[in-house]
């Protein structure tokens, strides 16, 4: 009889459950040694099998072990990864297959390996079958592990291109991964695969979780939506027609890429975010300030952090949003100032009349002090930062930014030399002269250790609206619901709308821009620029912030001046993670990405 050693931790119970809840779903810990056989004979086992699969979700509320997709990329600078977090050294382009930064590859076949072999023996589990409705509970059961299995496919796929896929025969878990020799399935033919895997669990997932417990697990419309966003990564230049992964085969010489342009990837893409949107489950998170008036900014904050909103599609309940909360905190405030944007992404926002900054008729100015208070700011603050639209304040804190707090009230936070969230004296510091403000919630004080709960979402209605645009844009431009998505978006964020008659051009660069500044600081940043094949631009060269080793005072301008904080190294191999050489070592026909 096989012997495993079974390990679960707390993780994958409040990975699965609203924290507060009561007992629920999931929510044991089983005994540290047990068999195979017992584990699927016992309903409590089963499902903390099945949780143990949950829990290979990555938590990317994490920007320092889980991923890097926010310091990594053009959003925003990790101060904190001078100190031995890796985005800094892939920023600098000191990184090698050996280097082992943010290696997940592992851990995803780990996680498709549990999901294959809850599937192969749920149906085992008599205790379940036993109760009434106990056949459709286990095919619910493996329908979500069908899904996560096509999820972290997905999450490998995204990071390192074609990987090899394992099909449904699998080895044991006890059994060691060195007996695996596979070669890399062709990119098209893992879309495809992750794609009918989504649809086929989808079959036997719910539309909606009606019992709090459940929140969190996965439903049809997540299914859905991870294939809505695949096909649309899928769509785009990176895979469809990319001349530079033209020698990008196995050793059999078998293509990994097609270089052929298919126009209709991008209407798949368009079809399947338009599905999630028809569901009708879902609607753009909107709210009304105390007098009854539409509070853009408000309900821009909180779509992302309002547990549970009608804007959410899929959240991880699990997860450190309390570690990205104090690294994003004024020193002043018991946080470490470790989240910095950069001036790029600053730039990026629009004017309060929704126009880009550098845009005729924009009026920004970008010098000298605002003498009278606005909506948003207060008189003195540096003319960069007054009459800019709602979702610039919900994301950005600048220098001279009013920050509240319930325990101290109102305070300036100032990001000059020798501000009280300044450079000098400190390691606590932003080299950008900014912090990052989103999914920060007012309530929170890290110098208390005060945190709100909620869980970090993933998935939601507006990123659907900007894929199902993009794609259609693509595939049909001039097409009306181009525009409808697009300023549906704009419209909830508290400006004017788009014009018609765009060109498909202009439209592209429009809807990209929309995306850059909705989905800021949401991880999407880093794979879009790859995906779009623009990165070589973006995320290489001089990246700028305000002088953090100037100023005196909030008036003081020398601070205030464009400053190179670092110069970033982005060269073709790296729109792919290399990798790890210890994977290339162990499965001899596994080829390495392109350029490492």
């Amino acid at each position: 009889m096989k012997k495993i050693t079974v390990k679960y931790t707390l993780l994958a119970v409040i990975l699965v459950i609203v924290a507060g809840c009561k007992k629920g779903f999931l929510d044991q810990v089983p005994d540290d040694r047990i068999t195979i056989e017992e584990i699927f004979s016992r309903k409590r086992t089963t499902e903390e099998y099945l949780a143990n699969v949950y829990s290979y979700v990555r938590d990317e509320s994490n920007q320092w072990q889980s991923n890097p997709w926010t310091g990594a990329s053009d959003e925003a600078d990790m101060t904190w990864a001078r100190s031995g977090y890796n985005s800094y050294f892939m920023n600098i382009g000191s990184w090698d297959p050996t280097s082992g930064f943010f290696d997940f590859w592992m851990d995803y076949y780990k996680g498709i390996r549990s999901a294959t072999y809850f599937m192969e023996n749920a149906d085992k589990c008599k205790e379940i079958l036993g109760q009434p409705g106990g056949a459709d509970i286990i095919k619910r059961y493996k329908a979500e592990a069908r899904f996560l299995r096509a999820y972290f496919y997905f999450g490998l796929l995204r990071q390192y291109g074609p990987v090899p896929l394992l099909g449904e025969s699998i080895l044991a878990p006890d059994v060691p991964f060195d007996e695996t020799q596979i070669p890399r399935s062709s990119y098209d033919e893992c879309v495809n695969f992750i794609a009918s895997e989504l649809d086929r669990a989808g079959q036997d997932l719910p539309l909606q979780q009606s019992d709090e417990l459940e929140y969190g697990r996965i439903t049809k419309p997540v299914a859905m939506a991870v294939k809505a966003r695949m096909l649309l990564y899928a769509a785009s230049p990176q895979f469809n027609g990319n001349a530079d992964y033209a020698s990008f085969n196995n050793q059999d010489g078998k293509p990994l890429v097609s270089t052929t342009y298919d126009v209709n990837k991008w209407q798949k893409a368009a079809d399947a975010a338009k599905a999630v949107i028809d569901l009708n489950l879902f609607q753009l998170y909107k709210v009304n300030d105390a007098s009854g008036a539409y509070d853009p900014f408000t309900s821009c904050r909180d779509a992302i952090m309002s547990p549970w909103n009608k804007e959410v599609i899929f959240a991880r309940a699990g997860n450190g949003v309390d570690q990205w909360e104090v690294h994003c905190s004024p020193r002043f405030a018991g946080g470490w100032s470790g989240v910095a944007a950069t001036q790029q992404m600053v730039d990026a926002f629009f004017m309060e009349n929704g126009k880009a900054i550098d845009e005729t008729g924009s009026g920004y100015v970008s010098s000298g002090f605002s003498t009278a208070d606005t909506r948003y700011t207060t008189a003195g603050t540096y003319n960069m930062y007054v009459g800019r639209e709602p979702r610039f304040y919900v994301c950005i804190t600048y220098n001279g930014m009013t920050w509240f707090n319930k325990s101290e009230g109102e305070k300036k936070v100032e990001l000059f030399n020798t501000g009280n969230t300044g450079k000098r004296g400190t390691y606590d510091y932003s080299r950008t002269g900014y912090l990052v403000r989103k999914n920060y919630h007012p309530d929170t004080y890290p110098r208390l250790s005060r945190y709100v709960y909620r869980p970090f979402v993933l998935f939601r209605l507006a990123e659907m609206y900007l894929n199902y645009a993009e794609a259609l844009n693509e595939s049909q431009p001039g097409n009306a619901d181009i525009l409808k998505y697009v300023n549906a978006i704009r419209e909830r964020a508290g400006i004017p709308a788009l014009p018609g008659g765009l060109p498909q051009a202009e439209m592209r660069a429009r809807i990209r821009r929309e995306r850059q500044v909705e989905l800021a600081f949401e991880c999407h940043r880093y794979f879009d620029t790859r995906r779009w094949k623009i990165a070589e631009q973006t995320d290489g060269g001089p990246f700028y912030g305000m002088d953090v080793d100037a100023g005196t005072s909030l008036t003081d301008l020398s601070f205030y001046k464009k400053t190179v904080f670092e110069t970033r190294v982005f060269q073709k191999k790296h729109y792919l993670f290399p990798i790890p050489q210890s994977e290339i070592d162990r499965n001899k026909k596994l080829v390495q990405n392109p350029g490492w």
